[in-house]
Order: C-alpha cells, then structure tokens, then sequence
C-alpha cells in the first residue's frame, strides 16, 4: 500500500475508533449491572456480567489502538511499516473483538447484513441503551471492518511471502 493511502486509513480509523471509544465510556460510565438487570433475573445479571465484560475489553482494546496511531500519525517520518502493524492490530483486535465477543451476548447474522435491517442478534433482550449502543458500534466496526479487509489476511500472505513474521 502506498504511503498516503496507509497514512488515510490510519487517520479515517483512528477518527472511527474515537467516536467507539466516546460511546464506550459514556455507556460504561452512566450504566451499572443493577441499572441494566432491573427485573433481577439471574438469566439477565449472567448476559449483563458478559455484555459489560466484553463492552470494558473492547473500550480497552480501541484505547490502545488508538494511542498506537496517534503515535504513527504523530512521528516526524510517517513509518508504514509500523502504521500497517498496527492496523493488522486494530482489525484483529477491535474489529474481531467486536464481532466475536467472548460472552457471546449478540452476534452478527449474515442473513441481515445486506439487507439494510440490523445484523446483530441478542441472545437474549437487553435494555434499549445497551442494544443502542451495540447497534451504533457494529455501523462503526462494519465499517473499520471494511475498510481494513486487507489486514485481515492478505498483510499476513504478504508478510510471509517477504519471510517476515508478524
């Protein structure tokens, strides 16, 4: 990839992981278990435990990733080399995180994806600012995801091919 085309994505990602990382934090920092389970079902608490575990993983995975490009963005030569490695990071660690919950509170069906509804499907039915926010991160992590498809195999193939490990 050329040196401006990595440098735009490293600013339209870090931009991207910003506005996840500013609804993470506001969600984070305005809900507890025993706002979200107020029906007190231990059903619930177990979804709710899972959902902020994986919601506090994926802020932190976003921070550092964002911390990682500003240091790519902000060094006096622009290092490709470095900025690529850790967009091959943001994929495989937020976008992946985001998609593939540990907790597997909600995944994305496919079946939903091209068709304008919603993707994401609950396992079981969360307060309305817990499925909001999962609803707005995933138009976010849809589009990291797209815009980083390359770092999804194809850096690595390139990597080996050169004979670098990763």
């Amino acid at each position: 990839m050329a040196v401006f085309n990595v440098k735009n994505v490293c600013e339209t990602t870090k931009t991207k992981l910003n506005e996840a990382i500013v609804k993470m934090e506001k969600f984070l920092n305005e809900h507890s278990l025993l706002q979200l389970n107020t029906e007190v079902d231990a059903a619930m608490e177990d979804f709710y435990k899972g959902y902020l575990s994986d919601t506090r993983h994926l802020l932190v995975f976003s921070e550092v990733a964002y911390e990682k490009l500003g240091v790519s963005l902000r060094r006096p030569t622009f290092n490709v080399e470095y900025a690529e490695k850790v967009l091959y990071e943001v994929y495989h660690s937020c976008v992946n995180n985001f998609f593939y919950p540990k907790n597997e509170c909600y995944s994305e069906d496919g079946r939903y994806a091209y068709t304008g509804q919603d993707a994401i499907r609950f396992r079981k039915k969360p307060v309305r600012e817990a499925r909001d926010l999962t609803i707005e991160l995933s138009k976010i992590f849809e589009t990291l995801r797209e815009e980083l498809a390359y770092y999804e195999t194809d850096y690595i193939t390139q990597k080996r091919m050169q004979g670098e490990r990763v």
